[in-house]
């Protein structure tokens, strides 16, 4: 029964677990098979052609693997690609990207910030929802460059991700930002440490839950909502090094981690 296939989901590497929690909370009843793609890490400092490649070749490996929905759980990939897999791949796709809209909406100062990789922010889509939402308001840029390597391996409470974050962050508080908004889902698991270091009135934003929404109301249109009730299938799948996979995901019984040459 197709309903029962699983989502698929892929990301650069481990961050896009970030959006699978989110997805796995809406629809706990729904298999997921979810790639990180590791071994080519970052995408955000890559040019075009290579993010397209790398999406179609993460997006092949999912249809093979029986996926019914593909998850671009990576900004990067999203700003990129997505375009170009729909246009290619006879399934439903959903992507992320920065929540520029609703930052810019709720802005009380009239400033937000966004810290994001380099290639989600020179692309064209990024520069379309930009000029669609946020064109009356101050806009801060930071490309958050080295960090995502740095969540790859581990060290999140590095002194040198700490020195990082302070770096990136300065400007954005030096500009009075009400809101700051994630563009990677690598970012999520820098919150409890963004929240210690910006002023208590900045605002956290990013688009986890939202994606999650997206999913469930594409598998509602098309019919595809698992209606099994058996315990469901969770699978992830590294084409690197899975300690720092297992320790974000903790410790569950039904998730299954291994390697995968991909």
């Amino acid at each position: 029964m197709k309903s029962a296939q699983p989502i698929g989901i892929f990301d650069s590497g481990v961050g896009g677990t970030s959006i699978w929690k989110e997805i796995h909370q809406l629809m706990p009843m729904e298999n997921t098979i979810y790639l990180a793609d590791s071994k080519f890490a970052p995408y955000g400092n890559k040019p075009r052609e290579d993010i397209v490649r790398l999406s179609i070749k993460n997006t092949e490996k999912l249809i093979d693997m029986g996926a019914k929905i593909i998850v671009v759980a990576c900004n990067t990939a999203t700003t990129n690609a997505i375009s170009i897999l729909r246009a290619n791949y006879d399934l439903p796709f959903v992507g992320i990207e920065p929540a520029i809209k609703p930052a810019a909406l709720k802005s009380k100062t009239g400033r937000i910030g966004i810290l994001a990789t380099r290639g989600t922010l020179s692309s064209a889509l990024f520069s379309q929802t930009s000029e669609a939402f946020a064109s009356d308001i101050k806009v801060v840029e930071v490309v958050g460059e080295g960090l995502v390597p740095l969540i790859e391996n581990g060290q999140l409470d590095s002194s040198e991700l700490h020195t990082l974050l302070i770096k990136y962050l300065d400007q954005m508080i030096e500009a009075k930002i009400d809101y700051l908004v994630l563009g990677c889902s690598h970012y999520p698991y820098l919150i409890p440490k963004l929240r210690e270091m910006l002023p208590k009135n900045v605002t956290i934003i990013d688009s986890g839950a939202a994606v999650a929404r997206q999913t469930k109301n594409l598998l509602q249109k098309h019919n595809l909502l698992n209606t099994e009730t058996s315990t469901p299938s969770l699978e992830f799948y590294s084409n690197s090094e899975t300690t720092i996979l297992k320790s974000l995901l903790g410790d569950h019984s039904e998730i299954t981690v291994d390697r995968l040459d991909f």
